[in-house]
């Protein structure tokens, strides 16, 4: 790490083990895809994207550090997002 750069409390071993974490959940993801587990795959990829995008707003994005106002600001915003996206998709799934 270059001198005077800090990472919020973070060390090089959280974010490595926050990668490697992402990368059981990509290789998770994949073979869901993989098997057809009917409706349950499709849940199943929704929960591991939403834990992933958890883990980059989290740690890579470092709004696990932030304090206040930013994070009650963002945090709530993110999740209605990721619900509503969520939404859709169950949308397009029931009305098919």
């Amino acid at each position: 790490m270059e001198p005077g750069v800090e990472l919020h409390g973070a060390t090089r071993k959280t974010y490595i083990f926050v990668w490697l974490g992402l990368l059981l959940l990509t290789a998770v993801t994949v073979s869901a895809a993989g098997v057809d587990l009917g409706r349950l795959s499709v849940l199943i990829v929704l929960v591991v994207a939403g834990i992933k995008s958890t883990l980059v707003l989290l740690y890579f994005m470092h709004l696990k550090y932030e304090r206040g106002f930013l994070f009650m600001l963002i945090m709530p915003g993110t999740v209605f997002l990721l619900v509503l996206f969520i939404g859709f998709v169950f949308t397009d799934i029931v009305f098919r």
